[in-house]
């Protein structure tokens, strides 16, 4: 079983366990190499666009992804690490002709969220109802 998964598990049972625990230190999990690269598989098969540094997934994995994520993870451990702005554009909204502005992160700062999200979800998932659906994994309204 993949090490993600098994942190994953022990953070849902640690949750699910002592309704009152506070997890206040899991900065120092969000740069380990297998949250890390689970991350980045994650926001690689959600192929997304460049955001405002125009680095693509494509020129990331040109130029090497453990590179890429061994300097993310200096960055972080480092605390060196500073998000970047979005980039703004527009798309329709169905059957309008207004549009909706959409922001769209730079990689780096998709892989880092990827990374927080692969944390902290258990956590919250160990609180919620089985009758609450919205945004959920596995379920759907």
């Amino acid at each position: 079983m993949n090490n993600v998964r098994v942190l994953q598990r022990e953070l849902y049972r640690a949750a699910k366990a002592q309704k009152e625990r506070r997890f206040g230190v899991l900065y120092d999990k969000v740069y380990r190499a297998d949250i890390l690269w689970e991350a980045w598989e994650r926001v690689r098969a959600n192929k997304g666009a460049a955001g405002v540094d125009g680095q693509t997934i494509q020129d990331i994995e040109q130029a090497g992804v453990g590179q890429f994520l061994q300097g993310l993870a200096d960055e972080l451990r480092e605390k060196r690490y500073r998000p970047n702005r979005a980039r703004r554009t527009y798309i329709p909204k169905p059957g309008k002709t207004e549009k909706r502005p959409l922001g769209i992160p730079v990689v780096k700062d998709r892989v880092v969220q990827a990374a927080v999200k692969l944390l902290i979800e258990p956590i919250f998932e160990a609180d919620f109802q089985p009758c609450s659906y919205g945004f959920r994994p596995k379920r759907d309204a």
